[in-house]
């Protein structure tokens, strides 16, 4: 079943991805490299490769971020 992303564009959305996507290290830290597999933002675009999320952070700095449709695990939408 393919689904029509662009109905959910200016929702939130919590997504898990599966554990094997973006790894990252951590420089001075005892323990680098965690696994991120959650992203909360705003769907500001959606495409036949994947969706981009618009996140705000509390500094009101402006991230988008771009998550391949093969690395999504669930979503939420709000």
């Amino acid at each position: 079943m393919k689904m029509n992303w662009a109905d959910f564009t200016g929702k939130t959305l919590n997504v898990v991805m599966f554990e094997n996507y973006g790894v990252v290290t951590e420089p001075g830290s005892t323990n680098p490299i965690y696994e991120i597999v959650f992203k909360t933002g705003v769907l500001e675009n959606a495409f036949d490769e994947g969706l981009l999320l618009r996140i705000e952070r509390e500094d009101k700095s402006v991230y988008r971020v771009f998550i391949p449709h093969i690395a999504v695990k669930c979503v939420e939408i709000y």
